[in-house]
């Protein structure tokens, strides 16, 4: 990756974005000693503007950011890095420098079709997951199918507690039965993005 860092007499800001929550964590800057520091370590670095030196983030703390890609913008002068952080990454204890808390649940069902992907592939011993595609497609289906109705009788005759409950066991075994079949969630999300393009805007 070239960057230029002459543009900006030396130092390029670093725009640090949680992988899994998508949420910006932090900004810094960054020399060419710190970005290839970062790239060598896996662990963000900076330049310290305050401290005339190279800080790599959780040094004392701990809390370090552990890089997961790296891209830089068009002008090749300003750098996205996805991280996974360790602990809060402001030093005033709060998750992001903005006071934010990090999280975003929606992204955990990436996280969860990640976990189940794994599962597919190494199929551990013991794994409710495991039995479910040992199953097969059939049975696999059939569950979704008996979820679907639980969902529907805790929404019309239940509780809000349990929809919610059946809701999410639902949503589970569903992504178990794309995963079978090749897929992952991104693509019914990909297939909603497509009609809400298409023709929901329409209505």
């Amino acid at each position: 990756m070239e960057l230029d860092f002459d543009k900006t007499n030396g130092l390029v800001p670093a725009i640090i974005q949680d992988n899994e929550t998508r949420k910006v964590l932090m900004l810094g800057f960054m020399n060419k000693e710190a970005y290839d520091k970062t790239v060598e370590t896996g662990k963000v670095t900076f330049f310290s503007r305050t401290k005339n030196r190279l800080w790599t983030k959780g040094e004392e703390s701990g809390n370090f950011l552990h890089v997961v890609s790296i891209k830089a913008d068009c002008d090749n002068d300003t750098l996205l890095i996805q991280a996974n952080p360790v602990g809060p990454v402001c030093h005033t204890g709060t998750d992001t420098c903005w006071g934010e808390k990090n999280e975003e649940p929606v992204m955990f069902l990436k996280a969860l079709q990640d976990f189940i992907d794994k599962r597919h592939e190494e199929m551990p011993e013991g794994s409710y997951t495991t039995s479910l595609f040992q199953s097969g497609i059939n049975k696999m289906a059939q569950k979704v199918g008996e979820e679907a109705v639980e969902t529907v009788i805790e929404a019309t005759n239940g509780t809000d507690d349990r929809l919610i409950y059946e809701g999410a066991d639902l949503i589970y075994h569903l992504i178990v039965l794309l995963t079978s079949k090749g897929y992952r969630l991104e693509d019914l999300a990909r297939e909603l993005q497509e009609r809400h393009s298409s023709t929901w805007k329409k209505h």
